[in-house]
């Protein structure tokens, strides 16, 4: 796969923290605002669509979450609801202000955790053109339920007692307590299900990039447990495209096909496989459908 040789750094401010994107510049006015799932930085979470929609000619501003990726902030791997949602507000002024960009055709994509996150920026962000929500985590608690299928219940104790061990030091200026992203059963590890851990094969194939710490604070755990943005699903007023992948035993079908259906102006699309199928063997229908939903609603203005 080749990067587009176009894109460049930049950086804006979040609360007073650095935080760095890629952008690529586009020839048609509009702008699509991109950020990873849970722990996932730009690189790995963006490129492979970031550079066909940079091939479309939108303009695309891929950033990593403050302590995450080449962002600042400390301590690193801690991950916030609030602080990234505040994230998601910086980059869409910083993507308003880019040359060659229309901020009337601004446009949200995310997957997973972020995929969830497009609910709520999208109810809060009535001037967006468009948003796209990927196999989205839209409400944790069936989530939670699920996954514990997947994990012995030895590990949910050690798991749970280390995110609280976690957060009491968090008070007390410690240094975090890390747990992997993704493990086998019976593994301390934050994903389990056996989608979520084709996790670094669908995002890192071949090791692409060796920078993605695969780790996350333990205490985010506490945050993600009751995390629900779609309840903010029938605030929407922009045109929203949720792809689901029908097998998703990582963030579920079932809570985002509920979703949809509470849009105003919802458009579903649904693919085969589970949590990460469009970065594998459905990728060519994700990108497509995206791409025709982005020209439909952010070139009608052209």
């Amino acid at each position: 796969m080749s990067i587009s040789a176009q894109r460049e750094k930049v950086t804006f401010t979040s609360d007073g923290t650095r935080c760095a994107a890629w952008h690529y510049p586009g020839t048609n006015g509009g702008c699509v605002v991109m950020a990873g799932g849970f722990g996932v930085t730009k690189e790995p979470a963006t490129d492979r669509f970031a550079e066909r929609f940079s091939d479309a000619g939108f303009g695309v501003l891929a950033f990593d979450y403050r302590r995450l990726g080449e962002s600042g902030g400390e301590p690193r791997q801690v991950q916030g609801i609030k602080d990234q949602l505040a994230d998601w507000d910086a980059a869409l002024a910083c993507a308003a202000s880019l040359p060659g960009t229309d901020p009337a055709r601004l446009a949200i994509w995310g997957f997973s955790l972020a995929g969830g996150h497009v609910f709520k920026i999208a109810a809060a962000h009535p001037e967006l053109a468009a948003a796209i929500a990927q196999t989205p985590n839209a409400y944790a608690l069936p989530v939670v339920r699920n996954a514990g299928k997947y994990q012995t219940r030895a590990a949910l104790l050690r798991v749970t007692g280390r995110a609280i061990a976690d957060g009491i030091g968090g008070l007390i200026g410690r240094e975090p307590l890390l747990v992997p992203l993704c493990g086998e059963p019976g593994s301390v590890a934050i994903i389990t299900q056996p989608d979520g851990r084709l996790g670094d094969a669908a995002l890192n194939p071949g090791g692409r990039y060796p920078e993605w710490r695969q780790e996350a604070a333990a205490r985010t755990v506490l945050s993600i447990g009751t995390y629900g943005p779609a309840r903010q699903a029938s605030r929407v007023r922009c045109p929203l495209l949720v792809l689901v992948a029908d097998d998703d035993q990582t963030a579920l079908a079932e809570p985002a096909l509920r979703a949809a259906q509470r849009l105003h102006r919802g458009e579903l699309v649904r693919i085969p496989g589970g949590h990460y199928a469009p970065f594998l063997d459905g990728h060519e229908q994700a990108v497509e459908a995206e791409l025709t939903f982005l020209n439909r609603h952010l070139l009608k203005t052209a």
